[in-house]
């Protein structure tokens, strides 16, 4: 593939997989598929009617849509016809659409059936919006046109631009007041592309479960553009309960999957229930076998001591790549021991999003992996902060000149906010984020990381979460104490239906977990919570929004 050229794209793998499944989607009503060649027709059709009805070269388009195989010709159309393309969530509240799209004036707003009323809600409010486009809608409602009821053709000619011009903004998710938009050129989403390539040898007999959302960076340059480019065949599903999802596993004969930590928790949870209600015999087999695979290091054999498990996940399936948040290494040890490589990664917005991961013949758990082969990495010498260069690093923020050079300096290199260590083999380890660092009275610093990464392992606890704040009366010296708040898991909510009896038991396992840290990283104040903590689109916990819910009743 032309690696400059993000227009040839679909044109060059139609050309040599014309017939192949490229996406496909399990619904209520069965299966939904595209070949490429199918692709590649409604995305022209829909690249055609926009450039018809006034898309110039550089105006944007918005998608407001669940994934699905639509998406990606919405997403292919927008390039063709020469438009900058905005991703948004579809978990934002409507005054957070509004925000984002205030500050990126689209031109069209292309949704889904299911975003229909939200979109028209949004262009009332919205003066750029011009007109909105259904990405599902078959012919039922024909007030708007939508992807199968506007004409065909293709007599317009397609949009070239520069390497250099923007691909895409991406909005961090829950963007309020205003907004900071990443700016990805063609020539940073062409680098991830050929980066993650080399990466990984997938192929056309391979088939992909993607679980992410559409609007996320992650899975639009890698579970989407990257292995789009592989061949690979790209498979959606309406649920992401773990029951439905082996359905389309086993169906599909899925060999590979993107996740973020919090799905493979799920996953392990979900296997580990079912052991947990085989016969005893059974069970103790499995706990026997659990025990030997640590001494086998071959992964063919540790699939044979595990079969039951792998015809579940459809026999084929050989592995994950995790990202968008730190993974739980007791986790990543789980499925490594089952017979299932696990490759965490490391990334953000800002780098497109890859920075290094994790491959076969060189894994390190616990750690992120190395530099993509056209990333460099280094760690400042006073701060320990990971710095990052390379043509995956974003043009910038989208109209925010002064905040894009407090991350980029003058050599290019990002600050990426994150405190690394970086090995003698190249392979990268988080420590902390900068921003969420606790300063302690007497400047101690710590990590709430450490601190969750202490507590999480405890069957105990649903979810954990550590911050730094002040306390009221307290220092005025800028330091802070250590709060940790916890959901406790739904076995130890039924165990104990008394209050008073869950928080003292739930607060005598924190402080049994946190011998194992220094005195000083010891939380000082545990809060015990009902409800779980919101969440980013990767499923990172929003730590400061946990923070400013919960310190007020400390």
């Amino acid at each position: 593939m032309d690696q400059t050229n993000i227009l040839l794209f679909l044109e060059n793998r139609t050309d040599a997989l014309e017939n192949k499944i490229a996406l496909g989607m399990k619904s209520n009503l069965g299966w939904s598929e595209l070949t490429f060649r199918g692709l590649n027709v409604l995305s022209k059709r829909l690249a055609n009617y926009l450039i018809k009805n006034g898309i110039d070269k550089g105006d944007k388009i918005s998608i407001l849509s669940e994934s699905m195989p639509e998406w990606g010709a919405a997403l292919f159309a927008s390039i063709l016809a020469g438009a900058i393309t905005i991703p948004l969530d579809i978990k934002l509240t409507e005054y957070e659409l509004t925000s984002i799209l205030n500050d990126c004036k689209p031109k069209v707003l292309i949704v889904s059936n299911a975003f229909l009323e939200a979109g028209l809600k949004l262009k009332e409010t919205i003066d750029s919006i011009e007109q909105i486009i259904i990405l599902d809608d078959s012919g039922s409602n024909h007030n708007y046109p939508s992807l199968y009821n506007i004409p065909d053709g293709t007599e317009n000619k397609w949009r070239h631009r520069a390497p250099s011009k923007t691909a895409f903004i991406i909005y961090t998710s829950g963007t309020t007041g205003t907004p900071k938009g990443v700016e990805i050129s063609f020539k940073n989403v062409m680098a991830q592309v050929e980066a993650v390539g080399q990466c990984f040898h997938l192929g056309i007999n391979d088939q992909l479960l993607s679980i992410l959302p559409m609007n996320h960076l992650f899975e639009l340059t890698v579970g989407f553009l990257s292995f789009l480019n592989m061949g690979t065949s790209i498979y959606y599903s309406q649920s992401l309960k773990p029951k439905d999802l082996f359905t389309v596993i086993q169906e599909k004969q899925i060999t590979f999957m993107v996740v973020v930590p919090a799905f493979l928790k799920l996953l392990k949870t979900s296997i580990e229930s079912e052991i947990n209600q085989l016969p005893k015999f059974k069970k103790a087999i499995f706990n026997f076998n659990y025990k030997l695979a640590k001494f086998i290091p071959f992964f063919s054999m540790r699939k044979l001591l595990f079969l039951p498990i792998h015809k579940k996940f459809g026999g084929k399936f050989k592995t994950c790549i995790s990202g968008g948040a730190p993974m739980d290494i007791t986790v990543a040890k789980f499925f490594e021991r089952i017979g299932i490589r696990i490759f965490e990664g490391y990334g953000l917005s800002e780098t497109s999003p890859v920075v290094a991961v994790n491959i076969k013949g060189h894994n390190k758990l616990g750690s992120v992996g190395r530099a993509l082969p056209n990333v460099q990495v280094r760690t400042d010498e006073k701060t320990g902060e990971l710095l990052v260069k390379g043509n995956n690093v974003m043009k910038g923020y989208y109209n925010r000149p002064e905040l894009t050079a407090e991350v980029i300096d003058e050599d290019g290199w990002l600050h990426t906010g994150d405190i690394a260590r970086i090995d003698k083999d190249g392979f990268i380890f988080i420590t902390g984020r900068i921003k969420s660092m606790i300063v302690l009275n007497g400047g101690k610093k710590v990590f709430p990381e450490d601190i969750e990464a202490v507590l999480e392992p405890s069957p105990k606890f649903a979810e954990v979460c550590a911050f730094g704040a002040k306390r009221s009366g307290g220092s005025k010296d800028g330091t802070e104490d250590i709060f940790v708040a916890i959901l406790p898991s739904q076995a130890m909510v039924d165990k104990y239906q008394d209050a008073k009896e869950l928080e003292d038991e739930i607060r005598k396992e924190v402080k049994a977990l946190s011998i194992k840290l220094s005195s000083y990283k010891r939380p000082s104040n545990i809060i015990i919570v009902k409800d779980p903590f919101p969440r980013t689109a990767t499923k990172k916990v929003k730590r400061n929004d946990v923070k400013k819910s919960l310190i007020s009743v400390s």
